[in-house]
């Protein structure tokens, strides 16, 4: 993992491999660059032309553009990096604020760009504290890298190892609340990470016990309670869902609880429940996905990966609010003893359910866990599931979709996820829809209209949470796993979509700021 330092050295006196500063677009067109604050020193080493040799460049300020030149006479750098901010804010030309998300994508950009280098120093621009945090959230999130696997002579060698360390210029190391944003980032980064690693790691290595053997560690390192229910437990406690998606493969499910309570808890504490859906490896059983659709499917236990790190986080933070993680875990696998399309399954919960397509198995998993989860009565409870590709068709595969059976909930979700980074989108929960589940032998079908189909598996999920407890349910199958080029702090593969936003949501509800 990157280690983060913070200092009030100067740029030039600094031993690093680079000085990275920001620069935007001015206010005069696209070709008016701005260095931004935080680099006056090195501007000044360049006797106030860094802009302008930036721009001899090509250089544009673009968010995400990063441009290289070599360091100034004195520095001990030998490299300035130059990495976009996008437009100027217009607020003030000098000493403007950027927006939180325009530090951490610059921040990500620079340090995935430095790969391979022991040691960076970030002239970004720093207003305050809370600044200071985003930036090292974003180079945390940005250095990742994923090289497990790479072990031939010739991937070992072309694999660059992440950016080693970070310094933060122009920061306060003493000041309590600049110490306070630099821990939150690195437990955040660090545990998010992790939820990547998870997310990338094949399914032959994770299945549902392997999974669950991450979780105990992590809970005896952290001081979180794990109780995790194996396929004895999960057949005497009657969960159907969970059991019969698992029925196909030979690697047996599993239901994973995580338990955080503050120390300072007392009968006021708030108490909130994430269920994350935890299928190791998809292949859509008996409905079979067709090739070209099931090859990443080892993704498919990204909401899960992302409820682990949010628990672990929040112990890590040592939050005033009890949180409990509930992993829903099973291997989605085809075999004579695989349940049918027809097959009907007995739910936690006491519903039945018409197993019309056994594709579209993470609610089944999901649905177990709610009603187990709704038993403790929480304050809220919050789902978060790669679940439809009619999600991605709504909304592409860089946000999210909220759905909630209380309107205030789904709005606060949405705001958080928003200041936070994670794009995301509030979607209704029609009721006419609802009808499209009835089946004339179970309860509820698995499967109703094909339209809105993202839609439809928030309802049919909404049938197992309890009377009276604010629900939120977020499919985050669009952006939890990234097959393209990495952007900002984003990297290819797995994502950790979700993670800030349940992060929030728990630091938040501490605070009393959720009512």
């Amino acid at each position: 993992m990157t280690a983060l330092t913070l200092s009030t050295a100067a740029p030039s006196g600094l031993r690093a491999d680079a000085v990275v500063v920001g620069v935007a677009k001015g206010t005069k067109g696209d070709t008016n660059l701005v260095v931004a604050p935080g680099a006056e020193a090195v501007d000044k080493a360049y006797d106030g032309k860094l802009a302008a040799v930036l721009e001899t460049l090509g250089a544009t300020g673009g968010e995400g553009e990063v441009t290289k030149l070599p360091a100034p006479s004195g520095f001990k750098a030998p490299v300035v990096l130059a990495v976009g901010l996008g437009a100027l804010p217009e607020t003030s030309a000098d000493g403007a604020t950027f927006d939180a998300e325009s530090l951490r994508r610059a921040a990500g950009v620079a340090a995935r760009t430095l790969a391979g280098a022991k040691k960076a120093a970030f002239a970004l621009p720093v207003q305050d504290a809370e600044d200071a945090g985003v930036i090292a959230e974003g180079a945390l999130l940005g250095a990742y890298s994923f090289d497990a696997y790479k072990e031939s002579a010739q991937d070992a060698k072309s694999a660059k190892a992440p950016l080693a360390e970070v310094v933060l210029l122009g920061v306060k190391p003493r000041d309590k609340a600049y110490k306070a944003e630099i821990e939150r980032a690195t437990a955040l980064g660090e545990e998010l990470n992790r939820a990547r690693d998870l997310v990338n790691t094949p399914p032959n290595d994770l299945n549902p016990e392997a999974f669950a053997a991450v979780a105990q560690a992590a809970g005896k390192e952290h001081g979180i309670k794990v109780q995790v229910l194996d396929e004895k437990a999960l057949t005497k406690g009657g969960y159907g869902g969970i059991l019969g998606v698992g029925a196909g493969s030979s690697s047996a499910p599993r239901l994973v609880k995580l338990s955080y309570t503050s120390s300072r808890a007392g009968k006021n504490t708030k108490h909130l429940a994430f269920v994350g859906k935890g299928i190791t490896y998809d292949s859509g059983g008996i409905s079979l996905k067709p090739a070209g659709h099931n090859e990443t499917m080892k993704c498919d236990m990204a909401g899960a990966a992302a409820v682990f790190a949010a628990v672990v986080t929040a112990a890590r933070l040592k939050l005033d609010v009890n949180v409990t993680g509930w992993l829903a875990l099973a291997e989605n696998m085809p075999s004579g003893s695989a349940t049918r399309p027809g097959d009907v399954l007995r739910m936690y919960s006491g519903k039945t359910v018409e197993v019309l397509n056994t594709d579209a198995e993470g609610r089944l998993v999901l649905a177990d866990a709610l009603a187990k989860a709704s038993e403790e009565t929480p304050d809220a409870i919050v789902d978060v599931a790669t679940l439809t590709g009619a999600m991605v068709l709504a909304l592409g595969n860089r946000t999210y979709g909220i759905m909630a059976n209380d309107d205030a909930f789904r709005t606060s979700i949405h705001e958080i996820a928003e200041e936070v980074g994670e794009p995301s989108w509030p979607m209704p929960l029609p009721a006419d829809l609802r009808k499209g589940m009835d089946s004339a032998t179970a309860d509820i079908a698995n499967m109703g209209e094909r339209m809105g189909g993202g839609l439809v598996a928030g309802l049919f999920l909404k049938e197992f949470v309890g009377e009276g407890i604010t629900w939120a349910h977020l499919d985050v199958a669009g952006p939890a796993f990234n097959e393209g080029g990495p952007f900002g702090y984003t990297p290819k593969g797995g994502t950790g979509s979700a993670v800030r936003t349940l992060v929030r949501l728990a630091e938040r509800t501490a605070a009393g700021d959720l009512g």
